[in-house]
């Protein structure tokens, strides 16, 4: 395999990396994806660094890395599957800016009933993502996730003809 040579190709790198992680259930890869106070600390008067944001799909503005990465243990403890199918993906990179939006084309199912062995029903979601990265010494890593449901169309079609 060879070294991706441009900023673009190693955005799409950690974007991808972000939703294996996630598909894996692994927490410890998915919290070293996301910014940690160290990665921006010049830019807090604090010294705290960038502070972070996720907003999942029907939820409030989650901010700070700590709130952040408890919404995904939260996921994770509560999806035993899921499974990402990206499409429309766009990356923008300006400097050591990143963006990237995406359709996410989501098939989940919750956990297994008790009297069966098999996983819970699956359900399918089509979300829409703006995913912001920032370069860091170690690479590309995720300042903010934003991620919002799409309308499923009734498939229904209004009749607009008003004349009679």
């Amino acid at each position: 395999m060879s070294t991706p040579r441009t900023d673009v190709e190693q955005v799409e790198l950690a974007n991808t990396a972000f939703y294996e992680a996630m598909e894996r259930g692994d927490f410890e890869l998915l919290s070293s994806l996301w910014l940690a106070p160290l990665d921006t600390s010049e830019d807090d008067v604090e010294g705290e660094g960038a502070v972070i944001s996720c907003v999942h799909p029907g939820w409030p503005v989650l901010n700070g890395r700590g709130e952040v990465l408890r919404s995904y243990a939260l996921i994770m403890a509560n999806t035993d599957y899921i499974q990402f199918f990206l499409t429309d993906v766009h990356v923008s990179v300006t400097g050591d800016m990143a963006l990237v939006t995406c359709t996410e084309n989501i098939l989940s199912g919750g956990p297994t009933p008790d009297d069966s062995d098999e996983l819970g029903p699956l359900v399918g979601q089509l979300v829409v993502a703006t995913n912001v990265f920032r370069r860091t010494a170690d690479g590309w890593k995720l300042w903010s996730h934003h991620a919002s449901p799409v309308l499923a169309e009734s498939g229904e079609e209004e009749d607009d003809d008003t004349s009679g």
